[in-house]
Parts: C-alpha cells; structure tokens; sequence
C-alpha cells in the first residue's frame, strides 16, 4: 500500500466568498462529468483516493491550494455538483454537524441510486468503521471534524476525511477507496497526507502491528478482571521486562487512565472473532485500543507499530528529497490526466485557460 502527502495543511479560518463558491461548483460539475462519461465512475474514485489529483483538483477548482480548507471546501463542492443526481454518484457528510448527518444522507442517496438495502448497509459500515478507524486506531493527535463518503449506483465508495491538530494548528487529511479495502484494519488506506511527521505514532493499522491485534482480541476474550490485573501490576512496576526476559525497545510506555471498561465489559460478552469486529465494539476508543496495543507489547512482547504512517511532505521540501522525494511520476499524470478532461468540459475558453494556470502553479518547482 501507498501512503503519500503532498502539501502542507495549516489551518485557516473564514468563509469562502458565494461568488467564488458557486464558480467552484460549476467547475467541479463540468470536470466530473467528463471523467465520468469518458472513464467512468469508478475512475473518478479512484481520482478522489488519489491525494495528487486530488490536490490539483482544488487547486483547478480556484482553492487555496495549500491550506486545510481545500479538503472541505472542495469536498462540499463536489457534493453540490453531483448533488443534481444526473451523473449516478453522491456525496454523503460534510463537516462538523454534517458530518454527524452521514448515516441519514446515506439512506436518502441509496434510494436515490437505487441500491439494494444490503448495500446501504455495507456503506453505513464503511463511513462508520473508516471514521472509527482514522480516530482511533491511528492516534497521532489529530480528531476527526470533516468526514465524506462518496457513493456511486454500483455501491463503490471513497472516503475522504480530516483531521485536526488542536496544539500544532495543522490538518491530517486520510484517503480511503471500497476497491483496495480487503480489511479495514490492515494497511486499509489509498493516502494520508499531513505536513507534520510525529515522532511517536500508534498505528494499529499497520502491517508491523498485526500481533498485537491477535494479542488485543485474546485479551477481550477474557474476563475484564483479568485486563485490570495487568494493568494494576504494570503501574506498579517501574522498569518493566518481558516475558521473553527483554526490556521493552520504547520508553514512553504509559498506561491510559480513563480505558473504558463497560466497552470491555460488551468485548468480553460480544467475543469478538478478529480486531476489526473489536474496533467496531461500541465505547472502544483511543484510550482503550491504547491501553490493550501497551499490554500486547510489555507483557507478550507484541509490538504494535509506532511509526508515523504519513509518508512524506511537500511543505518540508519534498522535491528536495527532504525527508522524502516527491513521486513525480504520480504528479505528473495526475495533471496530465486533468489537463485532457479540461480540454473537454464544456467550459467558456477563458475559464478554461484560468483552470490551466491555476494547475501549473500546482507543479514543484525543480532545481535547475
């Protein structure tokens, strides 16, 4: 799997003038119909997983291009444009309050597509468990507050969703695409992109954390007596070893007071079958995925990963090659690909020439 980011995102605050707004609307409709028409829906999708095109879309659209805005700006755009229900795709959620609206603006959109009830299920599982997944099982201080869901007739879907970074004043943006989600647990995302990379990051997620998601449902499995007995001990035990007789590789092991133990109280009822129905557990949250990720390691010695999923970033000089280089290749045809569709939308010439120069701003500078 990829995981890549492209710009930075500090957060702005305001609104975005009607005027502009509305140009932005009809822009977004004029190009995703004609990636519709030509390439079909899937493929737009698939663009909107795609954190490159996705960032050049904004910056087409007449966005702010480096700002946390363009995610829900461009997002509620989008969601106007196909909001007409003529192309057979629809945008469900938004930001804030409207992201909370999710599950009733996916039934609406079922009906309206005409998808089946067992496909309304499937896609309310997708928003919740995605939601659930970005704020819980990756806790690198970054909160969900903006949550879309994009929704076509055949029942595919892409999330799009942010976070943000209340200490740093910085935005953490997750893409997610129904076609390359086998598990919604393990290595699920297309794309994280933020302009932060933290030192210290638990990511259940990740590949490297697989036992310690085996270890976290064993521990479910058990009566929540048995959990508070670790923990109790673990607290009262100043350097901690193994089982194995090693001493943990990580010094900022540290027991989360408020795990909820009711939530564990349901795990251990319920008897989840793998992480992912764990997760999906009402009342587990960060703290608890948290406490159960650092029993895993100190006392089974399985260390989940806390590496910092977000790839690289464009605002520390990616096209440096500082900390990573800038994958060039999937720039380039992510502007390729929007420099053909608009040639084709049917747009007025000088819209149109405005579009292209507001893309090529867009492109990193190179050393000469």
């Amino acid at each position: 799997m990829k995981k890549t980011g492209i710009a930075e995102l500090p957060l702005h605050t305001g609104w975005v003038p009607r005027w502009l707004f509305n140009r932005m609307e009809k822009l977004a409709y004029a190009i995703v119909a004609i990636i519709i028409e030509e390439h079909g829906a899937k493929e737009l999708l698939r663009r909107l997983a795609d954190p490159f095109w996705f960032q050049a879309f904004g910056n087409v659209l007449g966005f702010d291009w480096h700002s946390s805005g363009l995610t829900t700006v461009v997002t509620s755009a989008l969601k106007e444009a196909l909001g007409r229900g003529d192309l057979g795709v629809l945008v469900c959620g938004g930001k804030g309050k409207a992201s909370k609206r999710t599950p009733i603006e996916l039934e609406v959109a079922a009906d309206k597509l005409s998808l089946s009830e067992d496909k309304l299920l499937e896609l309310k599982y997708a928003s919740r468990m995605s939601a659930k997944v970005d704020n819980v099982a990756i806790q690198a201080g970054y909160p969900l507050y903006h949550h879309v869901i994009v929704v076509t007739e055949e029942g595919d879907w892409a999330v799009i969703q942010q976070g943000m970074n209340a200490r740093d004043k910085t935005a953490r943006r997750y893409h997610w695409l129904s076609e390359k989600v086998q598990s919604f647990v393990n290595e699920p995302h297309t794309a994280i992109v933020g302009d932060v990379v933290k030192d210290v990051v638990l990511d259940m997620t990740a590949r490297e954390s697989e036992g310690a998601r085996k270890v976290s449902v064993d521990l479910v499995k058990e009566k929540p007596d048995k959990i508070q007995k670790i923990i109790k001990a673990l607290k009262s035990i100043k350097h901690q070893t193994l089982l194995t007789g090693e001493k943990p590789s990580i010094s900022y092991l540290s027991m989360p007071m408020d795990i909820n133990w009711d939530a564990l109280k349901r795990a251990y009822e319920f008897q989840p079958r793998n992480y992912e129905e764990l997760l999906g557990i009402r009342g587990i949250g960060a703290s608890t995925v948290r406490g159960l990720a650092l029993i895993s390691e100190i006392v089974y010695g399985e260390k989940p990963s806390w590496r910092d999923p977000v790839k690289y970033s464009f605002a520390f000089g990616g096209k440096d090659g500082v900390p990573y280089p800038v994958d060039r290749v999937a720039m380039d045809e992510a502007i390729r690909f929007l420099m053909a569709t608009l040639e084709s939308a049917k747009i007025e010439e000088k819209e149109r020439l405005e579009a292209l120069k507001r893309l090529r701003v867009f492109v990193p500078e190179t050393k000469a």
